[in-house]
C-alpha cells in the first residue's frame, strides 16, 4: 500500500522536487494520514472547517454543492491519483467550506495536516518548505487559469467565447487539438453542448474553421479575429 502511496504523490504537483526518502517522511509523518472511504461516503461536508488538503491516490471524488431547492450541481470530478482537492480552503480568509466532497468509486485518500503549510511554525522542516513552495506555484497556475477563464466568458456571445477559448490554446502546424470531450468544452463555456455544437456548425458553414473530432483549424484568420 505504501508504493501506492508513493507513487500517487510522484504524480503530484504538491510533491515535486523532493526525493525518494523525503517523499518516505512525508507519507510515515504524523501529519499525513492515508484514510479508506466507500462509495457515497463523504470526506469533508459544507459546513467544516477546513484542516486537512487531500491528495487522492486510487478511486474518485465528486466536488459539489447543494442549491436551496435541494438540486445538486457537480463542481468537478477527483480522479487521477496525485490530485489534490480541498487545498484553496486552508489559505483563503473564510472559516468553512461552501462544498462537500462525496466518494464517488471507493477511494483511498492521503490527509496532509494544514500544520505542514504553516509559515509560523517554529523549526520549519525542508519538507514543510517544499511543500510551501510548490503550493506557492500550484495556486500560481490556478490564478493563471482562472484569469483565462475569466476572459473566455466576458467575451459575451457564446462565438466570441469558443474564438477567445481557441485563440489561447496552443496549435502546431496550424492545428488545435481539444484535450477534453464536447461535454468538457461546453461546461467550461458555461453553454449546453447542444448550442455548442450548433455554433461550430455554423463557424464552419461560413468557413472560419474546420473540425474533425478533437481538431480545430482556423480557415479565416480575419474573421475569426473578429470576434476577439
Amino acid at each position: 500500500m505504501q508504493q501506492e502511496v508513493l507513487q500517487a504523490l510522484r504524480n503530484s504537483r504538491l510533491a515535486q522536487g523532493m526525493t525518494e526518502s523525503q517523499l518516505s517522511e512525508l507519507v510515515a509523518s504524523s501529519q499525513a494520514q492515508l484514510k479508506e472511504y466507500a462509495r457515497g461516503e463523504v470526506i469533508f461536508r459544507d459546513g467544516d472547517v477546513p484542516q486537512r488538503l487531500y491528495i487522492l491516490i486510487n478511486g474518485s471524488v465528486r466536488i459539489l454543492k447543494d442549491t436551496v431547492s435541494g438540486r445538486q450541481i457537480l463542481i468537478t470530478e477527483i480522479t487521477e491519483p496525485g490530485d489534490m482537492f480541498g487545498e484553496i480552503y486552508l489559505f483563503v480568509s473564510r472559516q468553512t467550506y461552501d462544498m462537500y466532497a462525496e466518494v464517488l468509486k471507493p477511494a483511498k485518500v492521503l490527509t496532509v495536516s494544514n500544520a505542514m503549510f504553516s509559515l509560523r511554525q517554529g523549526g520549519t522542516t525542508h519538507i514543510s518548505s517544499v511543500l510551501q513552495q510548490n503550493m506557492l506555484k500550484i495556486f500560481a497556475s490556478k490564478a493563471y487559469f482562472m484569469n483565462n477563464k475569466l476572459k473566455v466568458l466576458a467575451s459575451g456571445s457564446l462565438r466570441g467565447k469558443i474564438v477567445r477559448y481557441l485563440f489561447q490554446q496552443p496549435a502546431v502546424d496550424g492545428i488545435i487539438h481539444l484535450a477534453g470531450s464536447r461535454e468538457d468544452l461546453a461546461a467550461y463555456l458555461a453553454a449546453t453542448r447542444p448550442s455548442l455544437s450548433r455554433e461550430l456548425g455554423a463557424m464552419q458553414a461560413e468557413k472560419i474553421l474546420e473540425v474533425d473530432g478533437h481538431e480545430v483549424r482556423v480557415l479565416d484568420t480575419e474573421k475569426f479575429e473578429s470576434y476577439l
